[in-house]
């Protein structure tokens, strides 16, 4: 009986992992709920440097997943110009949602309603969600500057956080200014765009002097990935219109 209970046991486990969704593809339900995916797993289409054309060279597709790590001549910590747009729209309220996996000691971000400004990086005038190793970045002693904060702003959960080399899944939901970080299915930050309260939150931050953050986050704008000279892959890059 314990070998009958053992062999359906593993048949379940067969059966379950055969019909896991596979990277980077819609249920047929995200489908009906308005869903479309950003990235295909296969190539960069419909991304862009920001402020360029082309993909910069620090970025290659690996194991269905978008892989930035450090150019070439960079040290670890230096970007190589490598930040990303998805260029093809610009969105306003939207619910997206990443997946993405730190390599040793990585940093980076993604950014939402980015304003394109000749000259200007990719965090000029743009919230930034924290993509983090927490345990040894070089950036992990301000809880603001852990994963899926609000970057110097407002801190999330660290016990949300899978470890380098794990997959997480953040969601980013913003409706009418309102916006939640949700980091592997928790509820980490919550806060409101073009407000008081947000002004207050960037007078108390390294953005007070930013002249993007003085001039107002746009109502509207692209969805963004930082190359901050370390190995990271994004994968499942999904979005919906509100």
């Amino acid at each position: 009986m314990k070998k009958i209970i053992l062999s359906l046991a593993a048949l379940m486990i067969i059966i379950s992992y055969s019909c896991a969704q596979k990277p980077n593809t819609l249920t047929s339900q995200e489908k009906k709920d308005g869903w479309v995916l950003l990235f295909n797993g296969k190539d960069f289409t419909g991304w862009r440097q920001c402020n360029g054309t082309e993909m910069p060279k620090n970025w290659v597709i690996e194991d269905n997943a978008m892989k930035v790590f450090t150019g070439e001549g960079k040290q670890p910590g230096q970007g190589a110009n490598g930040d990303i747009l998805y260029g093809r729209k610009k969105f306003r309220n939207c619910e997206f949602s990443i997946d993405w996996k730190a390599g040793k000691m990585a940093n980076s971000g993604i950014f939402f309603n980015v304003r394109e400004v000749p000259g200007k990086p990719i965090y000029y005038a743009s919230p930034e969600i924290q993509v983090l190793d927490n345990a040894e970045a070089t950036d992990n002693k301000i809880p603001s500057h852990l994963a899926g904060s609000l970057y110097d702003m407002i801190a999330a959960d660290p016990k949300t956080v899978n470890p380098a080399g794990e997959w997480n899944t953040i969601v980013i939901k913003i409706n009418n200014g309102k916006v939640t970080h949700t980091q592997n299915g928790v509820k980490v930050v919550e806060y409101e765009l073009w407000t008081p309260a947000w002004d207050t939150l960037v007078q108390n931050s390294k953005f007070k002097t930013f002249p993007g953050f003085i001039e107002g986050i746009s109502k509207e704008g692209y969805i963004g990935l930082q190359d901050h000279g370390y190995t990271v892959w994004f994968r499942n890059i999904k979005i919906r219109e509100l």
